[in-house]
């Protein structure tokens, strides 16, 4: 199982950004996905996650700025970041959730 993240980088406050995470080696409509990040300093807390069949739910400092999605047919999940913060900067990872499968993380930071 491999799980590639991109995207992120520099964002202004209040701007947006999107990170795609794409799957291979795994039957990806059956999983699960989650996005995870971790500030300097900080424990690695979770962000967001979307079930095999789409649901979703958010840690609340995201709600309503934050959007997960799924595209089956490209083996792929996506966070959609907008009224970002400076709070938000981070590494973001996606990860199969229970299991050991991590994306290599993303950089995300919010800065004027």
């Amino acid at each position: 199982v491999q799980l590639q993240a991109s995207g992120g980088g520099l964002v202004q406050p209040g701007g947006s950004a999107r990170l795609s995470c794409a799957a291979s080696g795994t039957t990806f409509s059956f999983v699960a996905m989650s996005w995870y990040r971790q500030a300097p300093g900080k424990q690695r807390e979770l962000v967001a996650s979307i079930t095999s069949r789409g649901g979703t739910n958010y840690t609340d400092s995201v709600k309503g700025r934050f959007t997960i999605s799924r595209d089956y047919a490209k083996n792929t999940v996506y966070l959609q970041m907008n009224s970002l913060k400076p709070e938000d900067t981070a590494v973001y990872y996606c990860t199969i959730p229970g299991t050991k499968y991590w994306g290599q993380g993303t950089q995300v930071t919010v800065s004027s």
